[in-house]
């Protein structure tokens, strides 16, 4: 997949691209298929919300399950991030991130280059997030909710919240974002499963909670230029990860054709 140089300026101004149902249903259904079985499990990778069994976040599913594998190498996801950083990219954080009916709680108002140098000394904001939904996404059950060109202000200062909800998260305070949003407003881009989102990773950005009764299920990959690698490791390696290794594609029709598969995946469980 490659950017157009309209997309590239729409990029560069906004801070993030949308491409609503970029992948088909039979590729998401793989997906989605895989979530039940990640869910059941009880380890250090999967955050849940405070009080409740509802799944937060799973990390590093990319190497439990092979279909997420696939995700972590596919050309339309990986295509862009190399095209925008103009050389190859690693995983440097990869997570499903399940905001459930009823129970998703909020995420506070944030960039992830905040958390990333503060606590991964990543030196540049040379990474972004490119997810995609596989649940359709609308107002009612927790959308991302972006400041459009937010990341062109940089690194903002923020502080470490501990406490909120069950994962930390470096916030920003309520008067910085104020006059973004004075600036730039506020969008939620919404879609069915499938759709696909590039974001920069100093772009402001945060959801609120699911009141609905439909599930929201977005899939992160972080990537990173390689020359960008991080340079601290307090964090655990399936949170911030280690491996530097350049991302090689796989086929377009990777997530659909059965005959591919990862040699390793290695947090998958035993058979």
């Amino acid at each position: 997949m490659k950017l157009t140089q309209e997309q590239i300026e729409r990029f560069e101004r906004d801070g993030y691209l949308f491409f609503p149902g970029l992948f088909s249903p039979e590729e998401m259904a793989v997906l989605k298929a895989q979530v039940p079985s990640l869910y059941a499990q009880h380890r250090p990778e999967i955050i849940r919300e405070k009080g409740s069994d509802a799944v937060r976040t799973v990390f590093a599913a990319h190497l439990m399950n092979e279909g997420f594998a696939k995700l972590g190498r596919h050309p339309r996801m990986i295509g862009p991030a190399e095209q925008l950083f103009g050389e190859p990219v690693y995983m440097h954080q990869f997570k499903v991130n399940g905001k459930q009916a009823f129970d998703g709680d909020v995420w506070q108002w944030h960039q992830d280059y905040g958390t990333w140098q503060a606590d991964d000394d990543m030196p540049d904001a040379r990474a972004m997030n490119v997810s995609v939904f596989l649940d359709e996404v609308n107002e009612f059950n927790g959308p991302l909710l972006f400041i459009p060109g937010s990341h062109k202000a940089g690194a903002l200062a923020a502080s470490h919240d501990l406490s909120t909800t069950s994962y930390p998260l470096w916030t920003i305070d309520e008067r910085t974002i104020t006059d973004l949003v004075d600036r730039g407003g506020i969008v939620a881009p919404k879609g069915p499963a499938g759709s696909m989102l590039l974001f920069h990773s100093c772009l402001v950005h945060g959801s609120p909670s699911n009141m609905s009764p439909w599930n929201r299920t977005i899939v992160y990959l972080s990537l990173c230029a390689v020359s960008n690698h991080i340079r601290r490791f307090k964090r655990p390696d399936y949170i911030a990860h280690r491996d530097f290794t350049p991302i090689t594609a796989l086929a377009d029709d990777c997530l659909t054709d059965r005959s591919v598969r990862i040699a390793e995946l290695p947090l998958a469980q035993p058979a």
